[in-house]
This record gives C-alpha cells, structure tokens and sequence, in this order.
C-alpha cells in the first residue's frame, strides 16, 4: 500500500483553510465564537497555517456536556478554531480514508448513511435464512489509542500530519488509553477507519456472504445458522485480539423475525419503527411542538427540526402511526 506524504502542504494552503472555515462555522453564525473568528479571518487562518506547516497545532480544552437521546454520552465540543483545523485535515485527508472502506460501510461517508444501510439490509433480509446482529461495547470510548495511531501510521506517510494525529488523540482519555473524543469531526474518521479493518476481515478472511455495519453496528447474514455463528465466534476473536474490543453478546435470529437497526425493525418486505423510536419520536414531537405554542420557536426554525423528524418515520411503512400522533398533539396544543 502506498501511503500518503507531504499532505501538510495541501491542508495548510489558504484556498483549503477558507473552505475549512465556510464548512466549520455552517449554521453557528450567530455564535460568538465564530463571530470573533470572523473580526479577524485573515490573521486567524494565516496563525493556523503557520501551526500547520510546523506540525504543533492546539488541541483540546473541550467543552463537555452530556446528551441522553438516544442514550447517555459524553460529548467533547472543541473550540472554533479547531473545529477549522479539523475540517482542514477532512478535507485533505478524506479520499485517503475512503479508499480503506469497503461497499458496505455506511457511517460517516459521503453518498451513503444510515438509509442507504437500511436499504441494503433489508436487501439481504429478503436473500438470507438467518442474521447475526453484533454491536461494540462503548465503541467510541474503548478505542485503542495506540492501535489506532499504528493503522494512522500504516495509511500516512507525513510525520507532521502523524503528528497532529497523535496530539488530538492524546488530547481526550475516558481511560487511560483509550477512547476518542465524540463530536470531534477527526473521530467519526478515527472511528471508521478503527473498524474498517474489522470489515475487511469479514469480507476477506471469514467470506460472509453478505455484511453491512453503521459506526459499531454490524451484521452478518448467511443460510446456514451454525455457520453464521462460527463465523460470529471468529469475528469476535479477531475484534478481541486484534482491536482490543469488547463485543455485546450476539443476535442470532431468523430473518423472518425481523431484523432490529439503527432505530427500526426490518422484515423482508416492511420496515417499521422500533418502540424505543416511537417514544423519542412523540417525546420530540412533543416538545417541538410546546417551543413553537409558546413563541420560543419561529414557523421557520420548527420546520427545520420538523422536517429530520418526519424523515425519519417517512422511511418506514408509518402512515398510520404520523396520521394518529402528529394530528393528536396538534389537537393538545
């Protein structure tokens, strides 16, 4: 494999640093932050260049809060400024990293997501007896940081972006460690590429017939369920040994049960949405509605958070259950 070098140049040119900019600050210009940043653009992004080209860059003293939906996590905000260095390095860096993806990774990638996922699952729903649903333990916090900069290594040639690399790693632990920051753009690539290496032994080492994985969410689909569940038992040994993390127990049913991902139920020919999605669909329903009754909300920011809403049911076969819900809250308000 051929690895990248003298990618510095690219990140720290002027023309990438100002698109660098025009992405980070995307729907936060009200914030003061980015309204400082922006008093003084052309000092503030010559100052990161300079940082770059000689590979010391400030990272870290995040922000840190906690968010509960759908489940409790540890968000890291970093300040503006490097939220400007990391679209930077995205920016130069993504081809590279995308190049290691195989078809069916569907986190965090350009012309893919979660719907694309769900298409293609239910594809192998409707072609396989059988499916083994696996997920990582605290994937995000149980990182190696030391495998992790190894497989950096592997993949980039330049020692100053190995660098940077390293110092935004070191810059959050949940253990010692371990663990990368979540909310930090670098991370959702840390973590893809991470498990990356986990589907290339799927696909190359096991030959599961038909594999598809969300960030930590994986699932292997085959005729023979005792095979399915080898194969399930090598893939665990290899997530344990190899990227030294844990797996929750496995999910092995018949795909005539239907199959529960990323936050719906999907059989060989209806999707519909899982219980836990409901409530938190009629919990935001609720409170978007109560923000936009009581003027905290104008007509415009509501559809804007209305509309990623009922996207969302709009994808499963729930006709029935907007019809019922959304005219029921509009009626209470």
């Amino acid at each position: 494999m051929k690895r990248e070098f003298d990618l510095i140049e690219k990140i720290a040119d002027p023309d990438n640093l100002r698109l660098a900019f025009y992405k980070a600050r995307k729907r936060k210009d009200a914030k003061k932050s980015v309204i400082d940043y922006c008093a003084n653009l052309d000092t503030k992004l010559l100052e990161l260049r300079k940082e770059l080209l000689c590979g010391e860059v400030e990272v870290g003293n995040y922000h840190y809060f906690k968010i509960f939906d759908p489940k409790e996590r540890l968000i890291c905000a970093a300040p503006f400024k490097q939220r400007v260095l990391h679209h930077a390095l995205m920016n130069i860096c993504h081809d590279n990293f995308e190049k290691f993806q195989i078809h069916h990774s569907y986190a965090s990638r350009l012309n893919k997501g979660t719907y694309a996922g769900i298409k293609q699952a239910q594809v192998n729903q409707q072609k396989y007896r059988w499916f083994l649903k696996l997920d990582v333990r605290k994937y995000f916090y149980s990182i190696d940081q030391a495998v992790l900069k190894e497989m950096l290594d592997r993949r980039f040639k330049d020692k100053r972006l190995l660098h940077i690399f390293s110092s935004i790693i070191d810059s959050y632990n949940a253990v010692p460690g371990k663990g990368v920051p979540i909310g930090n753009l670098t991370s959702q690539y840390f973590a893809n590429h991470y498990l990356a290496h986990a589907d290339h032994f799927v696909k190359e080492k096991l030959g599961v017939p038909a594999y598809v994985r969300y960030m930590d969410d994986m699932v292997l689909w085959a005729n023979d369920k005792e095979l399915l569940l080898q194969f399930g038992k090598e893939f665990q040994r290899f997530i344990n040994e190899f990227l030294l993390l844990t797996l929750k127990p496995f999910t092995l049913n018949s795909t005539l049960k239907g199959l529960p991902y990323c936050g719906y139920v999907l059989s060989k020919n209806t999707i519909h949405i899982n219980q836990r999605s409901r409530k938190r669909f009629l919990k935001k329903l609720n409170i978007y509605n109560f923000k936009l009754n009581s003027l905290q909300w104008s007509q415009e920011e509501y559809q804007k958070h209305m509309l990623p809403l009922l996207a969302f049911t709009q994808k499963a076969d729930s006709i029935n259950f907007r019809k019922k819900y959304i005219s029921e809250t509009m009626i209470m308000e």
